[in-house]
């Protein structure tokens, strides 16, 4: 039941992109700089603490953009069928607690 209402509910989710922002400006190559750098610094240096911190802050630097730039919206659906899906769902996370309980 779980796995059956989250498909049907995640099914009426709609998530699209937007330009992508960073700051003011458009700057998406801003966002690579660290992570450049720090791979740069990596194959240089394996070991070196700035390569891997700049390479990790380029990482979330960039997930974090993608993650800002998305707009997610639930498509219309009849109360009817909104009912059913999060009546599964919930139900279905009631059945698990009690089965683990």
């Amino acid at each position: 039941m779980v796995a059956a209402g989250g498909y049907l509910l995640l099914n009426q989710v709609q998530v699209t992109t937007s330009f992508w922002r960073f700051g003011a400006y458009g700057g998406f190559g801003l966002t690579l700089l660290p992570l450049l750098a720090g791979v740069a610094m990596l194959f240089y240096n394996g070991r070196s603490l700035v390569g891997w911190l700049l390479t990790l802050a380029g990482l979330t630097f960039i997930l974090a953009g993608v993650l800002m730039n998305m707009d997610i919206y639930f498509r219309q659906t009849t109360l009817f069928n909104t009912l059913m899906m999060l009546g599964m769902l919930f139900g279905g996370i009631g059945l698990v607690a009690k089965s683990l309980r």
